[in-house]
């Protein structure tokens, strides 16, 4: 067999240097690896049975494990169980009828990194390996990044402000969010935005936003109470183990909020400690049924407002997680005629408002109804704070109906010529709904942006890369009239004009034909604002109320007040 076609290069020649240990009671299955295997292994170890296993992995210097669950004696996840009391990290790949629910529960307590169900497939079996290979090379890389810094950081003081970069890093790589600058509906928008802003770098906030499916999307907000190290821990631990088993449940289409409440409720019990407690939202949103579910462990209540801008709270149903937890609840709320949402751990109404003996709760309720974005909110709560005293953390989510509130559409070619078109259309539509000449200037500016990028990269396919070489070498415009000869896509603008409270908003799309981007791409740029700084996504969010792409990354959606 070639596995060299299935298998990339740099995974070949590193997984040449690997041990491989196969854990199967079956001897023609024990053959079937020799032959896969033999050629693409520095080393290949068999065990027939889970206790042959386990001592021939504390025998031998192993990299990979697989193992098939039911064998004789010593099953496959009771020797897991026992390699993961030495090893918490060696990849391991279980080989599954996969209907058990209870054997996969079991088995992502137990960290195995890959499933693979019953009959084995060839490509999945190397697919597997693979990717538990790219782990070991992720760590190995990581190792000797970590390895070379320390080696250059001399000073106590700079070591201390490496370690602390590497936390804070590290925990905005664990707070998951699916919905970074994004929009979720077609006619019924949901504008989702996050403020996250800890107080130092060992927070004891945390939050994910996952999107389940087209219509369902999970929250999860978690306030470790206390401060320092012992908070952040707990904090951080709950999100990752929430984060793991969200992304097992949606790989298998098994989301379930009950299991992932009762789940994440057992694993956090026993590393809480003896006086320490935990606050907690659970959130999931269904648009298709307009139903809201949810489990708040004494966490702050929900703030929500109706189509009749009637704010109603929905308070915490379960006490705080602690050792002793046991029962919990999980409750339900129509939100068919609901328009605005805000979810916000307690740093956010704790703090002290400027000249007065009262904290921010008592102007929440206030300040939210009065806002349509997460913008404003965070201006009016820090215009009424002197400074920020505990890590504040919340989520705001405003549903748009544009339907009724077009004004303008129209539709482009992707040529130079309609670009230079488009931008005169949009500015007399601006004209013609404000007199503001300083929203029609951003406004204006935010669309050339967001224009050129439906045309250069949307229709016409043009990269970045490809874009900064073609200027270099002076050929760009002379490329640009190739590409445009050979497209055919259109580039549709709508312009929607929205009355709220006593503010008029001023919403415009761009929807170009393209195949899209990553727009979780935008989470790595915003935070390395030294290096893209100035880039066309910067201008455009300076110069807005907000930017919001669809999930396919072809439709941008922005907001100005006029």
């Amino acid at each position: 067999m070639n596995n060299h076609t299935v298998i990339s290069e740099e995974s070949f020649e590193f997984i040449k240097g690997l041990t491989l240990l196969c854990v199967e009671d079956d001897e023609d299955i024990r053959l079937a690896y020799k032959d896969i295997f033999e050629a693409l292994f520095g080393k290949i170890i068999f065990a027939v049975d889970g206790d042959d296993g386990y001592k021939k992995f504390l025998q031998e210097n192993i990299d990979i494990i697989i193992t098939d669950y039911y064998m004789p004696f010593v099953n496959g996840l009771e020797m897991v169980k026992k390699i993961r009391d030495k090893d918490k990290d060696i990849p391991i790949i279980l080989i599954s009828a996969m209907d058990e629910k209870d054997v996969i529960i079991k088995a992502l307590k137990l960290q195995v990194h890959n499933f693979i169900k019953k009959p084995i497939q060839y490509e999945m079996i190397l697919e597997a390996v693979e990717n538990s290979a790219k782990v070991l090379m992720a760590n190995k890389y990581l190792k000797e990044q970590e390895n070379k810094k320390l080696i250059e950081l001399e000073k106590k003081d700079e070591y201390n402000s490496y370690q602390e970069d590497l936390a804070f890093a590290k925990e905005l790589n664990i707070l998951r969010n699916d919905f970074y600058y994004q929009m979720v509906g077609t006619h019924h928008f949901s504008l989702i935005d996050f403020l996250y802003q800890p107080l130092d770098i060992m927070s004891g906030d945390a939050y994910t936003a996952r999107r389940i499916d087209a219509n369902i999307a999970f929250y999860l907000l978690v306030d470790g109470m206390g401060k320092g190290l012992s908070a952040s821990l707990t904090a951080m631990v709950m999100t990752t183990f929430v984060n793991h088993i969200v992304d097992k449940m949606v790989e298998f289409d098994s989301f379930s909020l009950e299991v992932l409440v009762k789940e994440s409720v057992e694993y956090i019990k026993p590393i809480l400690l003896e006086e320490e407690a935990l606050a907690i939202d659970y959130i999931l949103f269904d648009h298709s049924c307009n139903k809201l579910q949810y489990a708040k462990f004494a966490m702050p209540a929900i703030l929500i407002q109706d189509k009749d801008k009637n704010i109603i709270k929905i308070k915490s149903n379960n006490p705080p997680i602690s050792k002793y937890s046991s029962d919990y609840k999980v409750s339900q709320y129509n939100i068919k005629d609901i328009d605005k949402f805000l979810f916000y751990s307690d740093g956010l109404v704790e703090n002290m408002v400027k000249n007065e003996d009262r904290t921010y709760a008592e102007f929440i309720e206030e300040d939210f109804k009065s806002s349509f974005t997460r913008q404003d909110l965070k201006t009016k709560f820090f215009n009424r704070i002197d400074e920020a005293e505990d890590d504040i953390t919340f989520i705001f989510m405003n549903r748009l109906n544009l339907l009724d509130a077009l004004v303008s559409k129209r539709s482009f070619s992707s040529s130079i010529k309609d670009v230079d078109l488009a931008g005169e259309w949009y500015s007399e539509t601006l004209n013609s709904l404000t007199d503001d000449a300083k929203v029609v200037y951003n406004a204006s500016v935010v669309f050339t942006e967001l224009f050129m990028n439906a045309y250069e990269h949307g229709s016409l396919g043009l990269s970045s890369s490809k874009k900064q070489q073609l200027i270099e070498d002076d050929t760009y415009f002379d490329e640009l009239q190739k590409l445009e000869v050979l497209c055919d896509k259109k580039i549709e603008v709508k312009v929607s004009k929205l009355l709220y409270e006593s503010t008029t908003y001023i919403v415009t799309q761009i929807i170009d034909e393209g195949t899209g981007f990553d727009t979780q791409t935008l989470s790595y740029i915003f935070r390395n604002r030294k290096a893209y700084n100035g880039r066309g996504v910067f201008v455009s969010r300076k110069n807005s109320s907000g930017i919001y792409y669809n999930v396919k990354g072809n439709e941008v959606l922005y907001l100005h007040e006029a």
